[in-house]
């Protein structure tokens, strides 16, 4: 246990170094990044303790990790703060954000999607319907897949990414309603009748239908 709170520690200590780089402009946005082992040389750390830390800026979004090429920065605003805020909002503020990024975006949706995004939503659908009366965290998993595919049928890059550091308050508000009450098989099936109105092209009963969702 000693040796993993050291490690974990290591790797804390490794991402605000990287992080204070990042912000004090050392590198520029779409620039390569040093390799791992020279990140580690320049840090005292292992190539270990380099890669995980690598993967918590990746993971929030501050650098992207393309394999077998290396390691890019994404950007040099750090999304952190954002992040945080939003896990300090109430369950109002979170409904609030979703009518307004939420059901705007599935509307849009509803003009803009593709065959390609048809098909992703078709499938992202049936894996949560496998779930909707099973295991919880499995299901979220999968309705988390879903709303993102919905979001970015919208082929709006700014609406998908702000949905995507937004996900882990969706994903709070359905633990919080779906542990509460009994599960109702007419709210599942809102979201086939909001991909029924997308490949409508009906953006006005998409969003309609996405209003209502949020509100159940």
């Amino acid at each position: 246990m000693a040796t993993e709170l050291v490690r974990r520690s290591l790797v804390e200590m490794a991402v605000e170094q990287l992080r204070e780089r990042i912000l004090d402009g050392v590198w520029t946005v779409g620039q390569r990044l040093p390799t791992e082992p020279e990140l580690a040389a320049e840090l005292g750390i292992s190539r270990n303790t380099v890669r995980e830390a690598m993967r918590v800026l990746a993971f929030s979004g501050l650098v992207e990790i393309r394999q077998g090429d290396g390691s890019y920065l994404r950007t040099a605003q750090d999304p952190l703060q954002a992040v945080q805020a939003m896990s300090r909002c109430t369950p109002e503020q979170a409904r609030e954000t979703r009518h307004i990024l939420e059901a705007e975006a599935i509307g849009l949706a509803a003009l803009r999607r593709s065959e390609a995004d048809l098909q992703g939503l078709r499938e992202a659908l049936k894996g949560s319907e496998a779930h909707f009366h099973a295991d919880l965290d499995a299901y979220i998993a999968c309705d988390l897949v879903f709303h993102q595919r919905l979001v970015d049928a919208a082929h709006n890059p700014a609406l998908s990414e702000l949905y995507r550091y937004f996900s882990g308050v969706v994903a709070a508000a359905l633990q919080r309603n779906m542990s509460a009450v009994p599960r109702c098989q007419s709210v599942f099936d809102l979201h086939e009748q909001i991909l029924d109105a997308i490949e409508q092209r009906d953006p006005e009963r998409a969003k309609r239908l996405s209003r209502t969702l949020i509100e159940s």
